[in-house]
């Protein structure tokens, strides 16, 4: 709990696994340049670990505040739940197309999807992903 200013704050935080700088608008029909873009994160990145150091140094809660403010969507963090195999089919039946990567990793065949996740659990195949089987029982 309340981790967020335990490491230092870098690229490697945050969610790029499938950042793709071809998608940006031609630079002809935006002013923003590619280097731009990457100036900017660039900055903002180190703007945060900034605030983390003087939140760690003075323990003033209004720069952990703004810390999370400013933290993009892209900020990867660890969430603990509990669920049940019950839960977990239903979850995957939703998600199994889902446009996602997180969820089912078919766009990109990302190997740490949530459905790639719940393949591995003990009696997955006979509980989860049952409609996937060839073989009737008779």
């Amino acid at each position: 709990m309340h981790k967020l200013t335990s490491k230092p704050i870098t690229i490697d935080c945050f969610e790029i696994d499938d950042y793709n700088k071809d998608l940006m608008l031609d630079k002809k029909d935006d002013p923003l340049q590619y280097d731009d873009v990457d100036l900017e994160v660039t900055s903002l990145i180190d703007f945060c670990e900034e605030l983390r150091q003087k939140y760690l140094t003075t323990k003033d809660t209004r720069y952990w505040k703004e810390l999370v403010r400013w933290l993009p969507e892209s900020w990867l963090q660890t969430r603990t739940w509990t669920a049940n195999y019950e839960t977990i089919l239903s979850i995957c039946h939703q998600r199994r197309s889902h446009k996602l990567n997180e969820w089912s990793g078919i766009h990109t065949q990302v190997e740490d999807s949530f459905i790639q996740w719940a393949r591995t659990l003990p009696y997955a195949q006979e509980f989860l992903f049952f409609d996937e089987t060839t073989e009737q029982v008779l």
